[in-house]
C-alpha cells in the first residue's frame, strides 16, 4: 500500500465524546478518514471516501459533503482555532463544493482535491503547537 495514503482503522474502534483536544483531533481525524480515505479504488491503491462517492450524485451530494467538512470546521472553531485558520478552512470546502458540482469534471476534481485532509493538516499543526500533547507518533 502507497506509504502516503495510512490504512483505514479496523471496526471497533471508540469515538471519544470529550471535549479536550485529544478527543476532538481523534474525532476529526475519524471524519476526515470517512470523507477521503474510507475505501479503495478497487485494482488499485488509490483510496476515496464518502467526498467522492456521494459527490456523484447532482447538488445534493455536494451540499451533504460539504455540511459534512463543515463539521470539522466547526470542532475547529471549538478548539480556538484563529478565525483566520477557518476562514481558510471554510474556503476549501466551498472550494471543493464549487468545482465538485461542475458535472463530470467535478467528479474528476474531486478525487484530487482534498479540502477535508487538507483541514486535517490545518488542525493538526494548531494543535501541536499549542496542545502538544494530543500529538501522536504515525508509523
Amino acid at each position: 500500500m502507497d506509504e502516503r495514503f495510512p490504512r483505514a482503522r479496523p471496526l471497533g474502534f471508540e469515538m471519544p465524546t470529550g471535549t479536550d483536544p485529544l478527543s476532538v483531533r481523534k474525532r476529526i481525524e475519524a471524519m476526515e478518514l470517512l470523507l477521503e480515505r474510507s475505501l479503495v479504488i478497487p485494482g488499485t491503491s488509490y483510496p476515496i471516501g464518502l467526498d467522492s462517492i456521494v459527490g456523484l450524485v447532482p447538488v445534493i451530494g455536494d451540499f451533504v459533503t460539504a455540511a459534512m467538512g463543515a463539521y470539522i470546521v466547526w470542532e475547529a472553531r471549538n478548539l480556538g482555532i484563529p478565525k483566520w485558520k477557518l476562514w481558510r478552512m471554510a474556503g476549501n470546502i466551498v472550494f471543493d463544493s464549487a468545482v465538485g458540482a461542475v458535472p463530470v469534471l467535478g467528479d474528476a476534481f474531486d478525487l484530487a482535491f482534498r479540502s477535508n485532509s487538507r483541514n486535517l493538516k490545518i488542525v493538526k499543526n494548531h494543535l501541536d503547537k499549542h496542545h502538544p500533547a494530543t500529538r501522536v507518533i504515525e508509523g
